[in-house]
């Protein structure tokens, strides 16, 4: 039997490549309809039958998908097609079972297609299982975080491990990487969208201009007024303090607690 699929995307060519893809390959899924901004999904989930599967585009010409499932709770399992990389970590928050990296390619498809179905494996008899039960199975997975960062040197494109990173810090809008052998590299992410990706055992948000991972803390003092004062290796340019209110967090969180 069919599994009613729907499609959020509003490049036209994004559409018809996924929807060829699945005509060809995945006739299972049938597409019932194609939506193209966040106000009409959500007056569609609010007027037709949850589908079984979603493929959702994020970056939408009225704001990110995410507003969608903020407004409307998330029906099915969805599969998101983007040319980003960034919001990995939301979209597996939302309902997300798999995040395919435009130009969608026909193996990356059929993994995903494979994916739900495992999820979604039908019984002898042909009843969809229970659509509580696959929200559950796929509601809570595992955090994914970055394991590199795409930086600009001169004019050459070049990836840094998160094992190499000691801190990033802000200042002046301009958010810089800088690696334990000393090196530093301008950043196109604030700091906001740089601390979602990363592993919070790993990295912590001393202050509102400096993340820092736990093998570059070298020494913390006490300051004034409750806050402390942490000095990196490699030495950072600015001095970092972390704030009364924030000191706990912090001491627990180098201690292994958090």
């Amino acid at each position: 039997m069919n599994l009613r699929t729907l499609i959020i995307e509003d490049e036209a060519p994004a559409y018809r490549r996924l929807h060829g893809l699945l005509g060809r390959h995945h006739p299972q899924l049938e597409v019932v309809d194609v939506l193209d901004t966040i106000a009409g999904a959500v007056e569609w989930f609010g007027s037709n039958p949850a589908p079984a599967l979603i493929f959702s585009d994020i970056q939408l010409s009225d704001g990110t998908s995410f507003e969608i499932y903020r407004q409307v709770a998330p029906p099915c399992p969805i599969i998101f097609t983007t040319a980003y990389d960034a919001y990995m970590l939301e979209a597996f928050r939302t309902n997300g079972i798999d995040y395919l990296l435009k130009p969608i390619e026909e193996e990356e498809l059929a993994r995903s297609v494979a994916k739900f179905m495992a999820l979604v494996r039908l019984p002898a008899t042909p009843v969809l299982p229970d659509l509580h039960q696959l929200l559950q199975a796929v509601s809570n997975p595992a955090p994914v975080y970055r394991d590199r960062f795409l930086v600009k040197l001169g004019t050459r494109l070049l990836p840094v491990a998160v094992d190499d990173i000691a801190y990033f810090l802000s200042s002046d809008g301009l958010t810089t990487l800088h690696t334990h052998a000393g090196k530093r590299h301008p950043m196109d992410l604030p700091l906001d969208e740089i601390e979602a990706q990363l592993d919070p055992r790993r990295f912590h948000r001393l202050n509102r201009q400096c993340i820092a991972c736990v093998g570059c803390i070298a020494v913390v003092h006490q300051h004034f007024n409750g806050k402390l004062k942490v000095e990196l290796r490699p030495p950072a340019p600015e001095e970092v303090l972390v704030s009364r209110e924030k000191a706990r967090a912090f001491k627990d969180w180098l201690d292994g607690l958090r």
